[in-house]
């Protein structure tokens, strides 16, 4: 019986062989040997069609990554359409992507009233909705939502990081805010109480809303000097954000006026709106500015440079949203290849909730990714920095963990 063991012996070596094989390679849809399909809307039109650029520059990067080979040998196949901002579109769109395009993952899907209208669906298909282009609080939720992470940092840790500085700076201010009509605006106008504290109800004096179909914020501006304040958060997206720098300069209304981070580009919001019209505003960022002097003769910001000329000439290089798409689309590729050959939807969710101060050559210096099981912030730093009519010049120190 014995002169039988070397031949069982070799089958049993060929199929635990076949089965190491096999556990080496586990694909989710979208994934091949040579292809990983990733899903995206956009806004390429409509009221928030400035963030179009973000989608083209993801495309731009991926291009690049694919001349060099791809991720672990495998070209990226990213299928972005356009929704218009209209959250009943995305939910077409993705469900376009997920049912009959296949795709792996859907990532940085923008904006964050597209992003809520699609977060139930992907969670109840365990579809992963990596790196949401909005920095809505909600996506850091894993216990309720384990498939959805964001990217940016929080919007309420922002506003708490503009409510320090007023109390630090302008201790009796009077503040107006103008937020937009959805969990974007009021993310703001929630953070800006928080931050404030028992004196929110006391500084906080005005509040004007808008909605994305109207024409402009102009009345709102006009309402919002009224009140008296002397001071103006303003939580818009760039069409509505540069229409409010120029009114408030327009009718000579001169309040500290904070602007959110995701309206802060150069080429796309603060040269419309008449740069001049902007001196003196101040935000809050985690990504080198590319028209700050400063960053200009670094490797990184070069490297960045060569990519744009090469890659994405079509993109402006003041607009900030390029260094955006870049930096997003570099952390997604970071994740990919962490993930190996084990692309399935639960293994790339696990590896984008284990990333360990991940560095990111256009993110601001002491500013990385991070994440756990039970954090889904990847960037929880922030600066502070102020319109000087040409550029952004940070201040003060990076602002880390909540900002309060």
């Amino acid at each position: 019986m014995f002169k039988h063991w070397p031949v069982w012996l070799a089958l049993v070596g060929a199929l635990v062989t076949t089965g190491a094989a096999l556990a080496e390679k586990q694909y989710g849809p979208g994934v091949s040997d040579t292809e990983i399909k990733l899903g995206n809307t956009s806004p390429y039109s409509g009221p928030a069609s400035a963030y179009g650029v973000i989608g083209r520059s993801i495309a731009a990067y991926f291009a690049m990554i694919n001349e060099q080979g791809g991720a672990n040998g495998r070209k990226i196949n990213f299928l972005s359409r356009d929704d218009g901002y209209s959250p009943p579109k995305t939910v077409e769109m993705v469900r376009r992507l997920v049912e009959q395009d296949h795709v792996l993952l859907l990532f940085q899907t923008l904006g964050t009233p597209p992003n809520s209208a699609i977060q139930g669906y992907l969670n109840e298909n365990k579809v992963p909705q990596l790196f949401a282009g909005s920095g809505a609080d909600k996506w850091n939720d894993p216990k309720h939502y384990p498939w959805t992470m964001g990217w940016q940092p929080s919007y309420r840790v922002e506003a708490r990081i503009y409510a320090r500085y007023i109390l630090k700076n302008l201790p009796n201010a009077k503040i107006a805010v103008l937020y937009q009509n959805d969990d974007f605006g009021k993310d703001y106008l929630i953070g800006l109480r928080e931050g404030l504290g028992d004196r929110a109800d006391k500084l906080i004096i005005a509040t004007q809303s808008y909605e994305t179909t109207d024409a402009t914020v102009d009345s709102q501006i006009v309402s919002l000097q009224g009140s008296g304040a002397n001071a103006l958060l303003t939580a818009a997206i760039p069409k509505f954000a540069a229409q409010a720098i120029r009114k408030v300069y327009d009718i000579g209304w001169k309040p500290t006026h904070f602007l959110t981070n995701v309206s802060i580009s150069v080429g796309a919001v603060m040269r419309p709106a008449g740069l001049e019209k902007g001196t003196g505003i101040i935000s809050a960022t985690y990504l080198k500015d590319p028209t700050d002097p400063q960053w200009q003769d670094t490797s990184e910001y070069n490297e960045w440079l060569a990519w744009m000329k090469k890659y994405n000439s079509s993109a402006n290089v003041s607009d900030a949203f390029s260094v955006n798409g870049y930096s997003v689309a570099q952390t997604m590729i970071a994740v990919l290849k962490m993930s190996g050959d084990d692309l399935t939807r639960e293994n790339v969710m696990k590896q984008a909730a284990n990333l360990h101060s991940l560095q990111l050559p256009m993110l601001l210096p002491g500013i990385t990714v991070s994440t756990s099981g039970d954090d889904f912030a990847p960037i929880k730093q922030m600066q502070l920095q102020k319109f000087d009519g040409t550029t952004w010049k940070l201040f003060g120190d990076v602002i880390s963990g909540s900002g309060s």
